[in-house]
C-alpha cells in the first residue's frame, strides 16, 4: 500500500472526526438516540496512538464537533424531526446539558482526545466536515492535499466527510481500526465501499500501517 504522507507530511493532515461526549458517553445523545457508545467508545485508544504518532511528525491536526447554535437556528428541520423520531431531540436537557448545542458539556471533546494547543477544532452543524465550515479554507491556507481520516460514526460522519474530501480533490486514508459505525454489521461495508472502482473514496488502512508509515518517514530524515 502506497502512503501519501510518507513522501508529503507536510501536506498531510489527520482529521479526527466528533469524538464528543454526546457520542462516546452513555449520558450523551447518541446513547439517548439508542446508540451503542460502548462501541463508539471503542477506537480512542488507536485515535490516541495517531494523534501521538501524528504530533510527533509534526502533521497538522484537525479536530470536528457535531452540534448547533443555542438558538438551534443551523439545524434544518429534518434534522430536528429525525432526532425526535429517536428519542433524542436536539437542544432538549441531558445530563450534560443541551444535547447537540455548541458550549454544552457534552458537545465537548471527551477527555482522553482533547486538542492540542494550535490544533484546527471545526465546529460543523451537519454530518460532513466541510458543509458550512471553513476546514477546506484551514486546509488550503496550510496548503494540505492529503487526510488521515478516523473517529465516528463510520457510515455517518466520517463517510460524509470522506465523500466531500474526495470531491474537492483530496487523497484519503481512512483508518478503519480507528473508526466504529453505530451498528457493527454497518462498519465492514463502509470501509469495503471505499476502496471499490480502484479506491474511489481512497484507501482504508490500520492503525498499525499508519503508524509504520510513520516510523519510516522519521527513520529516512534521521539518515537524510
Amino acid at each position: 500500500m502506497e502512503h501519501a504522507w510518507t513522501s508529503d507530511p507536510a501536506a498531510t493532515a489527520l482529521l479526527v472526526i466528533d469524538m464528543q461526549r454526546d457520542f462516546c458517553s452513555p449520558q450523551g445523545y447518541a446513547a439517548r438516540a439508542g446508540l451503542d457508545v460502548a462501541r463508539l467508545a471503542r477506537p480512542i485508544a488507536q485515535i490516541q496512538r495517531l494523534l501521538t504518532a501524528a504530533r510527533a511528525a509534526g502533521l497538522l491536526v484537525v479536530h470536528t464537533r457535531e452540534g448547533h447554535l443555542p438558538d438551534l437556528s443551523d439545524c434544518p428541520p429534518e434534522k430536528m424531526r429525525r432526532s425526535m423520531r429517536v428519542g433524542a431531540p436536539i437542544g432538549s436537557a441531558g445530563p450534560m446539558g443541551r444535547l447537540l448545542v455548541r458550549g454544552e458539556y457534552g458537545h465537548n471533546f471527551i477527555d482522553q482526545l482533547k486538542p492540542q494547543a494550535g490544533e484546527v477544532v471545526i465546529d460543523k452543524p451537519g454530518y460532513g466536515a466541510f458543509h458550512l465550515t471553513d476546514l477546506e479554507g484551514a486546509l488550503i491556507r496550510r496548503s494540505i492535499r492529503h487526510l488521515i481520516l478516523c473517529g465516528v460514526t463510520t457510515e455517518v460522519c466520517v463517510h460524509s466527510s470522506l465523500r466531500e474530501a474526495v470531491d474537492r480533490g483530496y487523497r484519503c486514508i481512512t483508518v478503519g481500526d480507528a473508526t466504529a459505525a453505530s451498528d457493527p454489521a454497518l462498519q465492514a461495508p463502509a470501509l469495503a465501499m471505499i476502496g471499490v472502482e480502484g479506491g474511489i473514496f481512497g484507501q482504508v488502512a490500520s492503525t498499525d500501517q499508519v503508524l509504520a508509515a510513520f516510523q519510516a518517514t522519521t527513520a529516512r530524515k534521521a539518515i537524510a
